[in-house]
C-alpha cells in the first residue's frame, strides 16, 4: 500500500525537481549571461510538465505497469519520427496547395504520432499476450509527450532567434506550450492509442466504431486548438481533452483490474 501511494504521487516529485532544475539553470543563465545554458533551459522547459503528466498517467493505469523501456522508446522515437513525418507531410502539402489547412495539420500530426506506438504493438509487444487498453493509453501519452517536447523546443528556439536572443520570449513560449502540452498532444495521442489497444483486446464492430470516433474526435480537438487564439477557448478545449482522458483512464483501469486474475507476462 505504501509503495502504491508513493507511485501515485511520484509525479509531484518529478514536477518539483524539474521546476527546481529549470529555475537553477535560468538563474545561472541570467547571472552569467552564458548562452551555453540556453539548450538546457529549453530542454527542461519543454519536458518537465509533460514528463510529470506521463508519470501521473503511468501510476494510474491499474495494477500492472508498462515497463520503462517501452515508455522511453515511445517517447524518444515517437517524438523524433512523429515530428519528422508530420513536418515533411505538412511541407509537401504547403508546397502543393500553397497553404496547410488546420484540419490537415490535425490529421497529419495525429496520424504521425501513432506510428511508433503501432510499430511497438505489432513488433516487440506482439510477442506477449498482454493487450490492456491502459497500456496503449500510457504508451500513447509517452509518444505524445515526445512529440510535444520536441515541438516546444523548436518553437522556443525560433522565439530565441526571432527576438534576437531575448530570454523572456523563450520563457514565455516554454511556459505556455509546456503548461498546455498535457491537454494537447499527450492527451490526444493517449486517447487514440488507448482506443486502438481496446479494439485489439476485444475486436468487434463496436470497438472499431469507438476507435474511429476517438480518432475523429482528437483530430477535431486538434483543429479547433490550432484555429482559435482565445484563452477561454483553450481552457474549454483543455477541460474536454483532459476530462476525456481521465474518463478513459478510469474505464481502462477498471477493465484491467477485473480482467486479470494473474499477473501478465513481463514485457
Amino acid at each position: 500500500m505504501r509503495g502504491d501511494r508513493v507511485r501515485r504521487w511520484s509525479w509531484l516529485g518529478v514536477l518539483a525537481v524539474g521546476l527546481l532544475l529549470y529555475l537553477v539553470v535560468l538563474r545561472t543563465l541570467v547571472v552569467t549571461q552564458n548562452p551555453n545554458f540556453v539548450p538546457a533551459l529549453i530542454l527542461l522547459g519543454a519536458t518537465v510538465v509533460p514528463l510529470a503528466f506521463l508519470t501521473f498517467a503511468q501510476a494510474r493505469t491499474g495494477r500492472w505497469q508498462v515497463p520503462a523501456w517501452a515508455l522511453v522508446t515511445a517517447a524518444f522515437f515517437g517524438g523524433v519520427i512523429g515530428t519528422v513525418v508530420a513536418g515533411t507531410l505538412e511541407y509537401d502539402t504547403r508546397r502543393d496547395l500553397g497553404t496547410v489547412p488546420t484540419l490537415f495539420v490535425g490529421l497529419i500530426e495525429e496520424s504521425a504520432k501513432l506510428i511508433v506506438p503501432i510499430v511497438l504493438l505489432f513488433t516487440v509487444l506482439a510477442r506477449h499476450a498482454r493487450r490492456l487498453p491502459s497500456d496503449g493509453l500510457v504508451i500513447g501519452v509517452a509518444a505524445g509527450f515526445g512529440f510535444a517536447a520536441l515541438e516546444t523546443m523548436g518553437y522556443a528556439f525560433t522565439a530565441l532567434l526571432s527576438s534576437k536572443g531575448n530570454i523572456g520570449a523563450v520563457e514565455q513560449t516554454l511556459f505556455v506550450r509546456g503548461l498546455t502540452a498535457p491537454a494537447g498532444h499527450t492527451a490526444w495521442t493517449g486517447l487514440t492509442a488507448g482506443a486502438l489497444w481496446a479494439f485489439l483486446a476485444a475486436p468487434g464492430a463496436r470497438r472499431l466504431l469507438a476507435l474511429a470516433a476517438t480518432f475523429v474526435g482528437v483530430v477535431i480537438l486538434h483543429t479547433l486548438w490550432d484555429t482559435f487564439t482565445s484563452a477561454p477557448v483553450f481552457v474549454l478545449l483543455a477541460i474536454i481533452s483532459l476530462g476525456w482522458l481521465f474518463w478513459a483512464l478510469r474505464r481502462y483501469r477498471t477493465f484491467a483490474d477485473h480482467s486479470l486474475e494473474s499477473p501478465p507476462p513481463v514485457l
